[in-house]
């Protein structure tokens, strides 16, 4: 038997083996070279990757923004055009309005009001005093014989405080001896008005609608010897909104009109007219 043939063999097995053991070693560092390697391409894609269909800031910037069509306000409306005078048709579609959905279709027929309900319209042409003596002709002889208190003949209905004040001085001419009484609610109290009412005879009363109509559910003004109801439907403020272009007295004005003034104008004891 050779002995230096059988050593050979056996060197030879050693070395195949350190091989073997070594081998993993090296596939493992060839994966992880190759797993960053990977890692390191996907990065660079990342970055290098450039979104479709967005814009830029730059373009963002420089793009013309689109205009919202801005919502006309009466205001818009009424500088560019010329202001019309007010006439019966116009309260009575207001008031159909109104009390489309809150009466039955019967009940909206007995509140439309006939021509003879309705004193002549102001045309823009007159002042309260000349509009007044026009549609109360006999105005003398009406407020002499008017002796009842906590009523009035003449109801002048306006938007505000500051338009009431306004209003009675424009009477001067007009109401004689007669009395004119402030109906609103700012710098007054209720109970005030309701005392200055019982105390004398008022012939003329000037106010807003939710303070006139607040004096009537409170007793302190009756309607019974109401004649005539003048709206000052005409006159505008600084916005240019009328009386019934402001939701809130369009409202106290309906109201008012519902607390039984429509009544007596069909059974013809109010005549209405629009400033």
């Amino acid at each position: 038997m050779d002995v230096s043939g059988s050593e050979e063999e056996v060197e030879q097995q050693k070395q195949s083996t350190e091989k073997t053991k070594a081998q993993p070693g090296k596939r493992k560092r060839i994966t992880e070279k190759t797993v960053e390697v990977k890692k390191k391409k996907k990065n660079d894609q990342k970055e290098f990757i450039i979104p479709q269909n967005k814009e830029t800031e730059d373009e963002k910037s420089t793009k013309p923004k689109k205009k919202r069509k801005k919502k006309k306000t009466i205001t818009d409306v009424l500088a560019t055009s010329e202001p019309k005078p007010g006439s019966p048709a116009d309260l009575q579609n207001l008031v159909a309005l109104y009390f489309s959905d809150k009466r039955s279709v019967i009940e909206q027929e007995e509140l439309k009001l006939q021509g003879s309900c309705f004193l002549s319209s102001n045309d823009l042409t007159h002042s309260l005093s000349s509009y007044l003596k026009q549609v109360c002709p006999k105005w003398a002889k009406v407020q002499k014989q008017h002796t009842e208190k906590s009523s009035v003949v003449l109801l002048i209905v306006c938007s505000s405080a500051l338009r009431t004040i306004e209003l009675i001085k424009q009477l001067t001419t007009f109401k004689g001896e007669a009395k004119a009484v402030k109906l609103f609610a700012k710098h007054i109290k209720i109970e005030e008005q309701v005392k200055l009412l019982q105390k004398g005879v008022t012939h003329i009363g000037v106010g807003t609608p939710a303070r006139i109509s607040a004096l009537i559910e409170k007793e302190g003004l009756n309607l019974q010897a109401l004649r005539y109801l003048i709206l000052d439907w005409n006159w505008r403020d600084q916005k240019l909104r009328r009386m019934v272009d402001i939701p809130e007295v369009k409202l106290d004005l309906m109201k008012l009109l519902e607390s039984g003034i429509l009544n007596n104008c069909k059974k013809e004891k109010v005549k209405i007219g629009l400033f």
